[in-house]
Order: structure tokens, then C-alpha cells, then sequence
């Protein structure tokens, strides 16, 4: 061996064959296996084996990891184990033999450099052959390289054709999809320009006959949706086209077309259809007979139009108002003919006694009787008067609104209670017949942001529609005035009913005629009120009047009748007439009564006392009458009291009138120093009770004869005799307090015994 690395791998190698063999590992006997297992791991062996394939030999290297062997693992097994412990019993080495043991270290690493260097040399032929197939491997690579430059550049080539290719077949893809929507479109626009025949012979030359009329509608469906199509729908490039700007032009022609010949139809349609009802008399009340005015057949015939009409406000919208002034132009005619036959035969079969409007001339006297015949049954007709056309009315304005398609809130139901209808079982065909019109559109009513324009001229069409048919229902309230004018009351109260049930908007001509009808009765009623009135200020004209005056009872009368009538909101009617008379009744009172001043107060009281006793029932249950009751009440006590102390002071003036005067001196002289005075002594007292209570019975009995004397009430003497004698004992009770604190010393008849004198007469 060479050196100690190839006794090392021929061991190595051998102990590898052992345990491959043998399964184990045999005993090494003089060798270092700590020394040789340090250099297993430090060293590797490169083994270089040959390989004949086909193209020649090619050398491979193996390296001393494939041939390395661990010891570390081998170590571990208790055999190996037990070796190591014998082999490591023959080397006993001394702390004396440490410089030996570095020098053959030394020795060592000298051998195994040399080995190192002598290895590099062995292993030159290697490199070589190494070296040469680098060599040969490059020369393959750049031929390689050449190769791939060309073959990349016929690819490029090849590849730059494949896009043209491409692009080309996209191009021609992206062509055939337009041309195929563009085909598409186009048969699209030819169906919107193509105009069907059969619908072209309806808009231009059709019937409007009833039998036809789907066939118009249709028409006109296909019409509006026609020209939607080109005029909102089209594409924008599409407008600018010829053909389309002809089809436009073309329906535009058939649409104007369409519309006069429908508008003409309407406006004859509706004018024959209210000539043929107003030559039919049956369709009037006539004498004895009252009739309802029916306008179901009218309508029905009427709705057979109405989406045509819809259908003509959505081709051309001015055209409707001429044919809303021919409808209600048209219809007034028929409205103002049944209200005036209605009205006439309705006064004609109430038969009622006429009552007298003069209720307070002065020429009567007040023991006339007043005529109480019953006059219900006028304030009876007008109620009916109004029930059966108020409703009619408003129906007719909702069924303008909706059929001439104005866009307006809809109204109440005419089945609704609130629009004033009631049963009327005394008139012909009073069978409330359908006459809503709310399953006419649906949809018309429904755009708010024209509803305020469409208002304002609904109100004014509506004027057109029911002008001139107030002048009968004036009629009947003037009939009503004539025979009753207190029946001006209850007429009030049921108008005033029926306009707290007209809310509609479309109703609000209705809601006008009702507030004009208002205004006429509360006219006509003020005028009777003023009538009145003037009859009450005749009296001061007159000559001396006495006793109660005849307007003070007829007043009461009067207020019952009115009281009787009042229905629903007439209160503050009758309250201003109250007010009004009862002012003008007292003021005339006091004029009358300062004709004769002596006599004044007796006239005053007797007839505040009369005003008092005719009306307490009332007074108790209107308010109004209740003031001025208290009023009376007041102005009575003052009369009483004014001509009371005036009889007091005739009979006994002296007496009392020297009291007066000591309370008069009062003011400047103590009471201590009034005897002293001149006229006022203890013995001018004693001729003043001397001449005063003598004969003191005689002089009551003169004060009772006195207020007997020009009374023509006799009823009121014994409460105006029990107010005398109270006011003359408070009178005489001052009077002796009065005594007996300026002359303690006199005496005089006490309160008792005046008291129990008066209590005698």
C-alpha cells in the first residue's frame, strides 16, 4: 500500500463486504477503528467507473458518500461495544509519552499531505477527459443554438401570417353580426312604418256606430301606440330618415283626420241624443204626475264613447274643449227643462193656505187670532225639490268629469249619505238607479300635477252645464216665501244640510248653487224681518196708545212659530231676527211711552211684564230670548219703582220730604244741631207727623186707589200693591231711625204698628 488513505478504504471496503455478508462486523486486531472512523468522515472517495453505451465510453464519478460507512452507528451495538474497549486496552499511554504522541501526529499530517498532493496528481487524466467533453458539449450546444435562431424565425414568420388571418376572420364576423342586427332593425322600423289597411279604412272613412265601436277603439290604440313609436321610441338616428319622416307626416294626417271626424260625430251624437229625450214628454213630470229625472239610459249611451274620448285627449287634446261646450250646452237644455217642469208641477200639487205676512201691524189689535194653518208641506217641497236634484246634480258634474275626462279627485259616491240623497217614496221611478262612473277609466284622475289646471276648468264648464237652472229652484223658494214667509227658517236649515255634505271639488258649482240659494232665502227672510220691523215703529206714529201693546203678544206668537220651524244650522238665523225685533220692539216702547209722560211708567211696566209672561217658556230654552228677558226684567223693576215712589211721595210728600231735607243737612251740621235750625225744630216735626199720619189709613187707601186707578192690567195689581207697601215701610223705617237720632224726645208711630195697618188694608 501507498499510504494510509488506501489501507484505510481497502478496510473500509472489507468491513462493508463483512456486514453485507456476514450481518456483522468481525474483530480488527492493531488498528486504530476511533482513527479510522475520524478519517472516514473527513475523507471521500471518488470511484470512476466506465460505461459502454452505443456512442462510446462516458465516464461517471462516484463519490465517497456512496461508498462511505458510518462507524458512529456501528458503535452502538454491545459487540462493537466490547471491541472497542479491548482494542483501546493495548494503547496505555502516560503523561510521559504526550511528546511522542504529537510527533507521530506530526508524521501523520506530513503522510497525508503527500497523499493529498500525490492524489491531485493521479486524478490529471480525469480532467482531461473531462475537459474534452466540455469541449465537444459546447460545439453540440452552439449547433443547437444556430438551429433554434432559424427554426424561431420561421415560426415568427408563421405566426405574424396567423394573426393577419385572424383579424381578417374577426372582421368579417363582427360584419355579418351587424348586418344581421342591422337587418334585424330594419325589419323592425318597416313593421312600425307599415300601416295596417284595415286600420287605416276605420281612422279615415269607419262608422262610429256603436256595433263598430271596438273596432275604432282598436284603431286608435294602434294609433297612439304608431305614433308613440316614431316620435319617442325611434332611435334618433332613425328620425333623421326619409321614410320615416313620410310615415310620420302620414299619421299625423290620418290622426287629424280621425279627430274631426270624431268630434263631429260627438257633437251631433250628443245634441240628437238631447233633442230625442226633450220631444219625448214622458220623460217630464206632467200635471199630477211628478217624475224623476232618469239619466241612466243618457249615460249608458254615452259610456259606449268614453275611450273614445280618452283615446281623443291622448291623440290631440285641444279638440275635447269643443266637445265638453256641445256636452254641456247640450245637456243644460235637458237639465233646465225637467227642473222647470218638475218645479211648476210641484207648486202645482201642494196645496197650502196662504199665511198672512203682516204679524205685528199695529190696525190688528192684539186680540186678533193668527191664522195657524199648517205650511209644512211647503218647506216639504223644496225639500224634495232639492232632494231629487241636488244629487242629480252632483252626479251629472262627476259624470262630466270623468266622461270628458278631466283630471280631478274623485267625488263621493252617490250612494254616500253625505251627498244629501234620501228615499223618496211620494215620486214616480224612485228607484235609485247605478249612476256612478268611476268603472268608466280607471286611470283617468290619477296625474296629479294637472289636477289644479283640469279644476279650474271643470268649474268652468260646470257653469255651462247647470247655468240658468237656479231660476227654478229661486222659483219654488219664492212660492215657499209667499204662502209662509216664517218657512224661509226651515228651507234655511235643510240648504245648510245639504252644503255641509258638498265637500267635492267637482261639485263646487253644486256647492255655489246651494250657497246662492242660501243667500236668496236668508234675503227673502230679512225682508220679513224688515217688513216687521217697520210695522213695530208704526206705532209711535199713532195716537196715545194705553195698556199692553198688540206687537208685545204676536211678538211671542211669533218667536214659538219660529222656534217650531228652525231645522239643522237656522239658529243664527232666528237669533238675528230675535235681536233685530226685540231691539226695535223696546225701542219703540220708550217712544210710545214718552207720548204721555204721566202715564210712562204704567205703560212700560204693564208691558215689560206682558213681554215677561208671554215669553218665560221660551226664555227657558233659547239663550238668546233669555237676555233679553233679564232685560225686560230689569226695565220692569225700574218702572215699578219709578211710579211706586212716585204715589208714595203724592200722598205722604210732606212727610218724607222733610226727611229728605234733614238728611240733606246733614252733610254740613252735626246731627246734635239740626233742632236748632229754622224750619227744623221739635215743634216743626210735630206739625209735619200731625199733618202727615192723621188720617194715615185714609191716605194708604188713597195710594191704593191711585195705582188701581189707570192700570188695565189687573193681574198686576197685587204684586205692584205688595212692592208699594215694602217701599213705603223702608221709607218709613228711615224715617224713624232718623227721628229717633235727631229728636230722641219725640215720638211717632213705630214700624209695627205701621206694619200691622198696612197688613189691615
Amino acid at each position: 500500500m501507498r499510504n494510509v488513505d488506501d489501507r484505510n478504504r481497502l478496510l473500509l471496503c472489507i468491513l462493508n463486504i463483512c456486514k453485507e455478508m456476514l450481518g456483522r462486523l468481525p474483530k480488527v486486531i492493531g488498528i486504530d477503528i476511533v482513527e479510522m472512523a475520524l478519517w472516514a468522515k473527513e475523507n471521500t472517495t471518488t470511484v470512476t467507473t466506465q460505461e459502454k453505451p452505443q456512442d462510446g465510453p462516458v465516464a461517471s464519478i462516484v463519490t465517497g458518500d456512496d461508498l462511505k460507512v458510518t462507524v458512529e452507528r456501528d458503535l452502538v451495538s454491545q459487540a462493537e461495544e466490547e471491541d472497542m474497549e479491548a482494542l483501546l486496552g493495548t494503547y496505555l499511554m502516560g503523561i510521559s509519552e504526550a511528546e511522542a504522541f504529537s510527533e507521530r501526529l506530526k508524521r501523520e499530517l506530513l503522510a497525508l499531505e503527500a497523499a493529498n498532493v500525490h492524489a491531485i496528481l493521479e486524478t490529471e487524466p480525469l480532467i482531461d477527459e473531462v475537459l474534452q467533453g466540455l469541449e465537444s458539449a459546447s460545439i453540440c450546444v452552439e449547433d443547437m443554438d444556430e438551429w433554434l435562431t432559424i427554426f424561431n424565425m420561421k415560426l415568427r414568420h408563421m405566426r405574424e401570417d396567423i394573426e393577419s388571418i385572424e383579424t381578417r376572420n374577426n372582421k368579417l364576423e363582427m360584419q355579418s353580426f351587424n348586418n344581421k342586427a342591422l337587418t334585424e332593425e330594419l325589419d323592425k322600423l318597416l313593421q312600425r312604418l307599415c300601416i295596417p289597411s284595415e286600420y287605416s279604412a276605420c281612422l279615415t272613412d269607419g262608422s262610429f256606430d256603436e256595433a263598430h265601436m271596438p273596432r275604432n277603439v282598436e284603431a286608435c290604440e294602434w294609433l297612439t301606440a304608431a305614433l308613440r313609436s316614431l316620435d319617442v321610441d325611434v332611435d334618433p338616428a332613425y328620425a333623421r330618415i326619409r321614410a320615416v319622416k313620410e310615415k310620420q307626416a302620414e299619421l299625423k294626417i290620418i290622426k287629424s283626420t280621425f279627430v274631426r271626424r270624431a268630434s263631429e260625430f260627438l257633437r251631433n251624437y250628443f245634441a240628437t241624443l238631447v233633442d230625442f229625450m226633450t220631444s219625448d214628454k214622458s220623460y217630464f213630470s206632467q200635471r199630477g204626475q211628478l217624475k224623476r229625472p232618469d239619466h241612466a239610459d243618457l249615460r249608458y249611451q254615452c259610456r259606449t264613447y268614453a275611450r273614445l274620448l280618452q283615446h281623443l285627449k291622448i291623440l290631440d287634446k285641444t279638440c275635447l274643449d269643443p266637445l265638453r261646450k256641445a256636452y254641456c250646452h247640450s245637456l243644460n237644455l235637458l237639465l233646465r227643462r225637467e227642473a222647470r217642469e218638475f218645479a211648476n208641477e210641484l207648486r202645482a200639487s201642494t196645496k197650502a193656505t196662504r199665511n198672512p205676512t203682516v204679524w205685528l201691524e199695529a190696525s190688528t189689535g192684539p186680540s186678533v187670532t193668527v191664522n195657524n194653518a199648517d205650511t209644512s208641506m211647503v218647506s216639504e217641497a223644496y225639500a224634495k225639490m232639492l232632494t231629487v236634484f241636488i244629487p242629480l246634480l252632483v252626479d251629472e258634474s262627476s259624470f262630466l268629469s270623468h266622461f270628458l275626462c278631466f283630471e280631478v279627485p274623485a267625488l263621493v259616491p252617490t250612494g254616500d249619505p253625505t251627498n244629501g240623497r234620501t228615499s223618496q217614496s211620494n215620486v214616480d221611478d224612485s228607484d235609485d238607479d247605478d249612476l256612478g262612473i268611476m268603472d268608466i277609466d280607471d286611470n283617468v284622475g290619477k296625474h296629479g300635477n294637472s289636477s289644479s289646471i283640469d279644476l279650474g276648468s271643470l268649474n268652468g264648464f260646470l257653469q255651462d252645464l247647470l247655468d240658468g237652472i237656479q231660476e227654478d229652484f229661486y222659483a219654488v223658494v219664492d212660492w215657499a216665501y209667499k204662502i209662509d214667509p216664517l218657512r224661509c227658517i226651515s228651507m234655511h236649515g235643510i240648504t245648510e244640510r245639504y252644503i255641509s255634505g258638498q265637500k267635492a271639488d267637482a261639485a263646487g258649482f253644486v256647492r255655489l248653487l246651494l250657497d246662492e240659494l242660501e243667500s236668496r232665502i236668508s234675503m227673502l227672510y230679512n225682508r220679513f224681518v224688515d217688513e216687521a220691523c217697520h210695522q213695530i215703529e208704526r206705532y209711535e206714529r199713532n195716537v196715545r196708545q194705553m195698556g199692553v201693546l198688540s206687537y208685545i203678544p204676536r211678538f211671542a206668537i211669533l218667536a214659538t212659530r219660529m222656534e217650531q220651524y228652525i231645522q239643522g244650522q237656522s239658529r243664527d238665523l232666528v237669533d238675528q231676527a230675535y235681536t233685530k225685533f226685540v231691539s226695535i220692539m223696546f225701542v219703540t216702547l220708550e217712544k210710545v211711552a214718552q207720548a204721555d209722560p204721566k202715564y210712562a211708567d204704567i205703560m212700560l211696566f204693564e208691558n215689560y211684564a206682558a213681554f215677561q209672561n208671554s215669553l218665560y217658556d221660551l226664555a227657558n230654552v233659547v239663550p238668546t230670548l233669555a237676555k233679553f228677558y233679564h232685560q225686560a226684567s230689569e226695565a220692569y223693576e225700574q218702572a215699578c219703582t219709578r211710579h211706586i215712589n212716585m204715589i208714595i211721595y203724592y200722598q205722604f210728600e210732606r212727610l218724607f220730604q222733610f226727611a229728605r231735607k234733614i238728611e240733606e243737612l246733614m252733610y254740613n251740621i252735626p246731627p246734635e244741631e239740626i233742632p236748632y235750625q229754622i224750619g227744623y225744630s221739635k215743634m216743626d216735626l210735630r206739625k209735619t207727623l200731625k199733618s202727615s199720619l192723621s188720617g194715615v189709613d185714609k191716605s194708604i187707601g188713597g195710594m191704593y186707589r191711585k195705582l188701581q186707578k189707570n192700570l188695565t192690567c189687573e193681574e198686576l195689581l197685587p204684586s205692584l200693591w205688595e212692592k208699594c207697601k215694602k217701599d213705603f215701610l223702608d221709607k218709613y223705617e228711615s224715617l224713624t231711625v232718623l227721628v229717633a237720632r235727631i229728636y230722641p224726645s219725640e215720638t211717632m208711630p213705630s214700624i209695627a204698628e205701621m206694619r200691622e195697618l198696612l197688613a189691615s188694608m
